[in-house]
């Protein structure tokens, strides 16, 4: 068996994705084959693999710090939400089934034999595992046929290490809490903890590590300050949107309306990375800025409950005013349908049957289909006549008069649609903007005055090296090693550590 750990939090959004993205680069330049893993993970944040299915964006990225090609392995179950209730199945890259909540929690044990296997696929490859929790242990009242956190730890015997962020506050009673309501059985699987975003001074919290290492008789492997540069790698979850506020950046001001669904956002990080650019992601309840040079509609799961969500929200009125004005308005995937006359759904795959109408800003329609496209995609923008390389995922097929003006051309396939007057344009490509030329042609059509393009690529992997810095400094590598170890020879958690 090769070594493996998994990282497992006191709750949602304490930093799992980013301390594995770190752990992950640490250990590659340490010399060692790694290899990211999440049994289940639920996001609409979706990457497209080499081996032609998609997997959850953290693991893409955690992929790319063990300088790996992003497989289908690496997140054998995926949850997309399409409702408050229900979700988007998706198992080793390909869609099964749309169930309710309460079907998927009766049936989701059916699914472990595929997570194990894939977890021995990985580790046939691999050095060390680097295993990713989702949510937290402490929700007890999940735990019976649980494949994410400790159902997982116990069928693919590997150690946990149990993190905690101090930032929320009550980091001792979330630790501590959470040994106390688990089984012993769980409990045994904690080979140790770590404190995550700590602000301030490290050394005014040694009286808290030395009393947590008492009661609960685990080291704690580290004490990790806040890193600054956390915003600059694609984050995991749409919740992390709800806290961001406007910065201050360029004079070209991009305005993207939150919707309620919406997916693969990461395509804005190159755009809020770029100087030229004030990117303002808009938040329920209040209009899009009159003085956005450009109005971006993002990747959405569902077009249809979007297209609700933005009449409710008077943002629709918002974007045709702004099309009026002879602004410029991109749709990328989702908000590209949402532009057409009409989105027709024969067949309910977001709900009941129907058609709605669209934005109407582009002479096209779009009829919803069972079959997905996925597919990782190296096309010409038609305007620029720039490279670009991204990704389709998406169920649809949009066709009018738009069309015959496409936004780029692949081996002779048109994709997307251009209005006549060249303002309003749409896609169904995503990640185009980490294309370094073709984002700063497209600026310049905004008016950016940018004389040399910033490689955000670069910028990526140069963050990615920071944070495997930080986390040598703060971390006991060491330590986390042995305890991966241990499984190899069968070492309890007490004598791992």
């Amino acid at each position: 068996m090769s070594a493996a750990l998994m990282i497992q939090g006191t709750g949602s959004d304490v930093g799992k994705s980013l301390i594995v993205a770190g752990l992950a680069r640490a250990y590659t330049l340490r010399g060692l084959t790694v290899r990211p893993f999440k049994p289940q993970n639920m996001s609409n944040n979706a990457a497209v693999t080499a081996d032609g299915g998609e997997i959850g964006r953290a693991q893409a990225l955690q992929a790319r710090a063990c300088n790996a090609e992003p497989t289908t392995h690496m997140n054998p179950v995926l949850l997309k939400p399409e409702t408050d209730t229900g979700a988007q199945v998706i198992i080793r890259g390909k869609r099964q089934a749309t169930m309710k909540a309460r079907e998927w929690m009766g049936r989701r044990m059916e699914f472990m034999p595929a997570v194990l296997s894939s977890f021995a696929e990985l580790g046939a490859q691999a050095d060390l595992v680097l295993i990713e929790g989702a949510g937290s242990p402490a929700e007890i009242n999940l735990r019976d046929g649980d494949i994410a956190n400790m159902g997982f730890a116990h069928a693919a015997d590997v150690p946990v290490v149990l993190v905690g962020d101090i930032h929320r506050g009550g980091v001792i009673a979330s630790i501590v809490g959470t040994l106390e309501v688990i089984s012993a059985q769980d409990a045994d699987r904690i080979a140790a903890f770590l404190i995550n975003n700590f602000h301030g001074d490290a050394i005014l919290f040694e009286d808290g590590v030395n009393m947590l290492e008492e009661r609960l008789g685990r080291p704690c492997a580290g004490v990790i300050p806040h890193f600054a540069g956390a915003h600059k790698l694609p984050a995991e979850d749409a919740v992390a949107l709800d806290h961001v506020k406007p910065q201050a950046g360029g004079a070209i001001k991009i305005a993207v309306p939150r919707l309620s669904r919406i997916a693969n956002f990461d395509d804005l990080d190159p755009l809020s990375s770029s100087p030229d650019v004030t990117l303002e992601l808009v938040l329920s309840g209040n209009p899009l800025p009159a003085d956005a040079d450009l109005i971006l509609l993002p990747g959405t799961k569902s077009t249809i409950g979007d297209l609700k969500y933005m009449r409710e929200q008077g943002w629709d009125i918002d974007v045709t005013a702004h099309a009026r004005q002879g602004k410029r308005v991109l749709g990328l995937c989702g908000g590209y349908q949402m532009l057409g006359r009409m989105v027709h759904d024969p067949e309910g795959f977001e709900g009941t049957p129907g058609s709605v109408k669209g934005l109407g800003l582009l002479d096209l329609e779009t009829v919803l289909t069972g079959d997905k496209q996925l597919e990782n995609v190296t096309a010409r923008h038609v305007p620029s006549g720039e490279t670009i390389t991204g990704y389709e995922i998406h169920l649809g097929r949009s066709e009018g008069p738009d069309c015959a003006r496409p936004f780029a051309e692949n081996s002779g396939r048109k994709d997307g649609a251009i209005s006549a007057n060249g303002l309003i344009e749409g896609t169904y490509l995503h990640g185009i903007f980490s294309s370094d030329l073709f984002r700063g042609k497209f600026l310049t059509r905004l008016g950016a005055k940018m004389t040399q393009s910033h490689s955000y690529d670069a910028m990526v992997d140069a963050t990615l090296d920071e944070l495997a810095a930080h986390l040598e400094e703060h971390v006991n590598l060491d330590l986390l090693l042995e305890i991966a170890n241990a499984r190899n020879v069968g070492t309890t958690r007490s004598e791992a550590v």
